[in-house]
């Protein structure tokens, strides 16, 4: 087994989705509880509740998903596909960006994500 540098271990991925003006927040809401309910039917209530980290910023429209734990990567990967679905591939941007350990996944965002 390979122990991760401390390096590797000090940061997180984060998913950072912004959206277009012409999309709704309450789209943007009501497409993210969706994707939780997704996972949820994949990994339980509890572990969503546990391992789902995520900020939502109104100002900025942005929604940021922490992608470093199963619940994470699938939850993002619920949402990526249900946002293109719904809204379109040119209505949204994604952009991989790192956080620190124990920093929310807004942490990743200086603009401030999840205020």
């Amino acid at each position: 087994m390979r122990v991760p540098t401390p390096e590797v271990a000090l940061k997180r991925s984060v998913y950072k989705y912004e959206f277009r003006p012409a999309v709704s927040l309450k789209d943007i809401e009501e497409t993210l509880f969706l994707a939780l309910t997704a996972a949820e039917g994949v990994h339980g209530e509890a572990r969503v509740r546990l391992e789902g980290a995520l900020g939502l910023c109104k100002d900025h429209r942005t929604v940021s998903i922490d992608a470093s734990t199963a619940v994470g990567e699938d939850l993002a990967r619920i949402f990526t596909q249900l946002v293109t679905a719904q809204f379109g591939e040119d209505s949204f941007t994604v952009e991989r960006v790192a956080a620190g350990p124990g920093a929310p996944p807004e942490a990743a965002d200086p603009a401030g994500v999840g205020r």
